[in-house]
């Protein structure tokens, strides 16, 4: 399934598994596991679990058969370190992902400690950029588990932002999303929280990307910060298309750099 998506910073949505846990405040009001419970209720096959943790076999090589190339974000359904996904399957993933090299694919998780746990038996190739949620103060350790892992462009999804992040460490950090909650239950935002750390990417010139205000009405609540919108992103080495030169030669990524828009 080829799912254009309304995620601002990303194109499509590939989802070789779905269903996940709660595991911090940042899940509460998951608004893949509504989604999962409605396209139960509709009958589509790949939901006819709900939200448990579901493997798809059948959309693995997906990717491949897409020949213009995208940002495809992987897994907005679901955790793909969680530890019901066993690391044979993780691994069929990163193949996919390593052989559909002109997509670029964007992973997260909050599983940050299982992340760097198996992170050496994975093929961290430049198209493969890794993240990490982080909602509040108590889960920054998930920032120093990303830098560890083998991936060689590291973001944060700071969404649903629930609390300050004051004096982030961004040493090795390659682009930085926030976003408010939004749905039914979102709870509030402070722009005091967001301008901070606008103002810390700036200082250590990190891409930054404002992606919603979000609340219970995210369109109405827009996204403009300041009177502007924020939607810079990393610009890293053009990806190598030739399939064979890919895999027969070692691809430095160069530094990301600054882009406004």
């Amino acid at each position: 399934m080829n799912t254009k998506s309304h995620i601002e910073w990303t194109e499509v949505t590939w989802n070789p598994l779905t269903g996940c846990t709660k595991i911090s405040p940042g899940c509460s009001h998951c608004y893949a596991e509504r989604m999962a419970l409605r396209l139960q209720a509709m009958g589509q096959p790949n939901y006819k679990n709900g939200f448990k943790v579901t493997l798809h076999e059948h959309t693995l090589e997906l990717p491949v058969h897409w020949k213009k190339p995208r940002t495809i974000f992987v897994n907005s359904m679901s955790d793909l370190f969680h530890r019901d996904v066993s690391i044979e399957f993780i691994r069929k993933v990163f193949e996919v992902m390593q052989k559909a090299h002109w997509h670029r694919f964007q992973i997260l998780t909050k599983r940050s400690e299982r992340l760097i746990e198996i992170s050496d038996e994975l093929p961290w190739m430049p198209n493969i950029w890794m993240g990490v949620s982080v909602e509040n103060q108590n889960y920054i350790f998930r920032i120093d588990h990303l830098r560890q892992s083998g991936a060689k462009i590291k973001f944060l999804s700071l969404e649903p932002l629930l609390g300050p992040l004051h004096d982030l460490n961004l040493t090795g950090i390659d682009w930085v999303i926030v976003g408010g909650e939004s749905g039914p239950k979102a709870r509030h935002i402070d722009p005091a929280w967001v301008i901070d750390i606008r103002d810390q990417c700036q200082k250590a010139e990190v891409p930054f990307f404002f992606k919603q205000w979000g609340g219970t009405n995210k369109k109405k609540a827009g996204r403009l910060l300041e009177d502007r919108t924020w939607d810079e992103m990393p610009i890293t080495q053009q990806i190598v298309r030739d399939s064979k030169q890919h895999f027969e030669s070692a691809i430095r990524p160069e530094p990301p750099k600054m882009v406004l828009t």
